[in-house]
């Protein structure tokens, strides 16, 4: 099934003598989470480099992230790299590349080794490191800061890192509406900030780094600004989106009224934590035999259909005997006593979320997309190293890992062709009708967040991913192809955009298969899709093995 309304960009870019303002920098980096940060600073090795975020700094799921990294820092009895490795293949259902992963696994332990360098703390007793084990990994080789603080210290980390480059500059709420191509290149950005308006980022290189796209669901661990704008970004501009079905739902978030669904950390089941419930009887067992530790995709589905059997909303996540709870989880605990939940007496109320896009703007093992010039890295990127399923905190490797790769290529690029920007006039013009008037966003943002949610979410069969396809069809041709001069219309573009990629991805792959699960195709079949999807603007989607 084709997507065959998003043919156009949201403006048309000319070179003529009615200027925009204009930035010149020699690397743009469009993120401002793990991998984009250090993609900034292996860039800034070389040449300037201009860090465009879309809200605060602070403000991405890598700092969400309470889980930690998974990395063999040396091999020892119970683990090795080799072990790692099999670990994640086993997760990614075949659909995983063997060099990126085994790329990610081995280029780890540098990487991490760096961040500490670096001033990262990571929670250690007597001089050794602790190693956490979470789902799906067969030995304890998950570190930690803080506890559940992870995410939010490796940020603190490289933000001092990038203070020591004075040719790297982060400039806050700044929303990217286009890339600016010719000629299968990128050649920078539209951006519109409230302090420029439109304006132009002119770049000889530009890293995608936006993350992933959860706010297209009703209920996500997604902050605020998880849109899929640079999922929307790259899908205009031409470039190949790969595994955009595979979307991973997190088992356990926190399910009380009038809470944001924040995460129950993967690394509270593996200090022992157990699921049951409202008669207090413990059911993982009956779905799997490694219990609360199966994959994320076995313990979601699990619970949905459990929850579907005892006529429930939620279940609960069992904590109570976890010894010192309070000081292993800070976020978690203060989290749930702001909502009268005391974790060493009382059962937290869970339900899955969406979580992590599995899949993204396809890569190669340079982080370089089809488009000239065009990089992406972290959660946007399909690098391969998930395959179907991504094997927990395997995510911050892989944005530390690419982060550098990418940063590396664009700045060595740049320092190897040190030529100018040629400096042209350049105007947009806004080809587009305006958007209806009484066009209500919010409420068209909700309809979209339930219905992927209810068709596209955790369970999919045919008629309904169908039905969604048509319903966003239908939304498409009066918000699509309309213009909007704000931050609010230009997300539920993008959102739409994500939304009918995913559903059609999902409709197209008719069997099951790690994190995507059809009910009318409940069985893996990798007689005839043991192959990658790859879609691209005004071409039929391909399938690649």
């Amino acid at each position: 099934m084709q997507v065959d309304i998003y043919n156009t960009k949201r403006y048309l870019i000319d070179f003529d003598s009615k200027a925009l303002p204009q930035i010149f920098t020699d690397c743009l980096i469009i993120g401002s989470g793990i991998a984009g940060l250090r993609a900034a600073i292996e860039a800034g090795r070389h040449c300037n480099v201009i860090v465009l975020t879309k809200q605060k700094v602070y403000d991405s799921n890598t700092v969400q992230a309470q889980g930690g990294v998974a990395v063999v820092l040396k091999a020892h009895e119970q683990d090795n790299l080799n072990l790692h490795i099999a670990d994640t293949l086993k997760v990614g259902c075949g659909l995983n590349d063997k060099q990126a992963v085994r790329k990610v696994v081995t280029e780890g332990p540098m990487r991490v080794k760096e961040l500490i360098e670096w001033g990262a703390h990571f929670d250690s007793t007597g001089g050794e490191l602790d190693l956490g084990r979470e789902a799906g990994h067969s030995a304890s080789r998950v570190i930690h800061s803080y506890g559940d603080a992870t995410g939010r210290e490796i940020v603190r980390t490289l933000l001092n890192k990038i203070e020591e480059y004075k040719n790297i500059k982060i400039e806050e709420n700044h929303f990217v509406i286009d890339l600016l191509t010719e000629e299968n290149t990128c050649l920078g950005a539209l951006v519109y900030s409230k302090s420029m308006g439109l304006h132009i980022v002119r770049s000889r290189q530009t890293v995608l780094a936006t993350g992933g796209c959860g706010r297209i669901y009703q209920e996500t661990t997604n902050p605020f600004v998880a849109t899929g704008d640079g999922l929307a970004l790259a899908w205009r501009a031409g470039v190949a989106l790969q595994d955009m079905e595979m979307i991973q739902f997190h088992p356990t978030t926190l399910y009380v009224a009038g809470s944001s669904r924040a995460l129950i950390s993967e690394a509270v089941r593996g200090e022992g934590a157990k699921l049951v419930d409202n008669s207090g009887y413990r059911f993982m067992p009956d779905y799997h035999p490694d219990a609360e530790l199966a994959p994320r995709d076995v313990v979601s589905r699990a619970i949905m259909q459990h929850l579907h059997k005892t006529h429930s909303r939620f279940v609960y996540l069992d904590a109570r005997e976890i010894p010192n709870f309070a000081s292993r989880f800070p976020q978690i605990t203060e989290h749930c006593t702001s909502f009268g939940i005391d974790v060493t007496k009382d059962l937290i109320p869970v339900r899955p979320s969406a979580h992590y896009m599995v899949g993204g703007v396809k890569v190669d093992l340079s982080a370089k997309t089809n488009l000239d010039g065009l990089y992406a890295c972290g959660e946007i990127a399909c690098t391969g190293l998930h395959g179907a399923n991504r094997l927990a905190s395997n995510s911050l490797l892989e944005g530390l890992v690419f982060g550098t790769i990418a940063g590396q290529a664009a700045g060595e690029y740049i320092k190897a062709n040190p030529q100018a920007i040629k400096r042209v006039p350049i105007s947009f013009s806004e080809h587009l009708p305006a958007g209806p008037k009484a066009l209500d966003l919010q409420d068209m943002r909700i309809s979209l967040n339930s219905m992927m949610w209810r068709h596209v979410g955790i369970k999919r069969d045919g008629k309904h991913l169908r039905e969604s396809i048509d319903i966003i069809n239908m939304w498409g041709k009066y918000v699509l192809e309309r213009s909007f001069d704000d931050p609010a219309g230009w997300e539920i573009q993008d959102m739409l955009t994500v939304a009918v990629i995913i559903a059609s991805a999902a409709y197209r792959r008719t069997e099951s298969r790690g994190v995507h699960y059809r009910e009318d195709y409940p069985e893996r079949d990798d007689e005839h899709w043991l192959v990658h999807i790859v879609q691209q603007r005004n071409q039929p989607p391909s399938l690649i093995p």
